[in-house]
């Protein structure tokens, strides 16, 4: 572990198996680790956390902000933010749009923070608020499973309208255990239409897992992060109390018939060999091992737990946001020629402004290599 002061509400004992890297990624969660509980409150005060969410204020996502305005948005900041999540039953005391919500409370508040820098990234409305799922949610009532073909093609269509909309830089922000599926879609988007842009998708609590560490691993947590249980709880506690009924909260604990160590929690806290998706019928289902919709102990949640995950990713995505707009301004994006087989000349018609001079829809372009197979 790194040198330097223990913040409150970690233990203060030594952590071998905790690195940063030394880039800025890693001195950026490091930074988050070692502050005190008030350098984080300060963090959440800057980007406005909590906040009422912000589905229907004017100006916060492109479906909701004037077309002249997003105009003069996207000529500063032309990166797009894309939450996705679910309609999934997350036990009696919380709602099943959590997922949804989650992710949404995350970008808005990376939009409030950029918006008072000059250059507020762009959000665009949850495209899942349903979302695909792994089979042993099957049967569980209050979670909707759209098959994850559809899913998949509909994150398609939404990429590329969005591209042909001038967001070229996209970042798909998950909140739900359907990640397989946005690789997929990112990867047939490419193979597809062959655009440059960036194109990535993160499963955000991946992302900042250190800061879901349990109390044994230095971290705040009394349990590792699985579904509906502690710290989505707690999240739910801190950004949206009034979706959550701590009376109604219960512990389960998931029926397994291998023993523990093949397979790793929602997180990967562990590095083992087996992320909890790349395998079935090791464990009973949902409906039959934990039919509450909660795997842990979801009484166990506070929303104080929250802080720190939700600083951290913030000021990852900030970073991202950053970056990226570092490396390729607003209006530009990654090589043609170097990114895509498609040439400079062929494409320097579509990448123009939307609405500009000379400028041609991208629905018009040929497609190339696998493009051509696909529907």
């Amino acid at each position: 572990m790194s040198e330097g002061k223990i913040p409150q509400g970690f233990l203060p004992t030594a952590q071998p198996d905790l690195f940063f890297e030394d880039n800025t990624v890693g001195r950026l969660q490091k930074e988050v680790w070692e502050s005190s509980d008030a350098e984080i409150d300060a963090i959440l005060a800057e980007y406005g956390m909590p906040a009422p969410l912000e589905w229907g204020k004017p100006g916060s996502y492109i479906q909701t902000t004037v077309r002249h305005v997003l105009e003069e948005n996207r000529r500063k900041n032309d990166i797009i933010f894309i939450p996705v999540g679910s309609t999934e039953l997350h036990g009696r005391h919380m709602s099943s749009a959590m997922d949804t919500v989650f992710v949404s409370f995350i970008v808005e508040g990376v939009r409030r923070y950029t918006a008072k820098r000059g250059a507020a990234v762009n959000l665009a409305l949850p495209p899942l608020m349903y979302g695909a799922h792994p089979y042993h949610h099957l049967g569980m009532p209050g979670t909707v499973i759209v098959r994850e073909d559809v899913a998949r093609e509909m994150m398609i269509d939404v990429m590329l309208g969005l591209w042909n909309d001038g967001f070229r830089k996209q970042i798909i922000i998950n909140n739900h255990g359907q990640l397989w599926m946005l690789e997929a879609a990112i990867q047939q988007f490419e193979k597809r239409y062959q655009l440059p842009g960036i194109f990535r998708v993160m499963d955000w609590h991946r992302a900042v897992r250190q800061f879901f560490r349990t109390k044994d691993r230095g971290g705040v947590f009394d349990t590792n992060f699985v579904h509906a249980a502690e710290a989505e709880t707690s999240l739910g506690l801190f950004l949206c109390p009034e979706l959550v009924d701590m009376d109604y909260a219960v512990n389960t604990h998931g029926k397994s018939y291998l023993p523990d160590g093949h397979f790793d929690k929602s997180v990967e806290p562990f590095s083992r060999p087996s992320r909890w998706s790349e395998g079935e019928g090791h464990a009973a289902i949902e409906l039959v091992g934990t039919p509450e919709g909660v795997v842990g102990k979801a009484k166990a949640g506070t929303a104080e737990k929250a802080k720190r995950p939700l600083a951290a990713i913030l000021r990852y995505l900030t970073l991202v946001n950053d970056q990226i707009l570092e490396a390729f301004p607003s209006g530009t994006v990654p090589p043609v020629e170097e990114t895509t087989f498609r040439t400079e000349a062929e494409m320097e018609p579509y990448l123009r402004e939307p609405w500009s001079e000379g400028w041609k829809p991208v629905y018009g372009l040929p497609r190339l290599g696998q493009g051509t197979l696909l529907g």
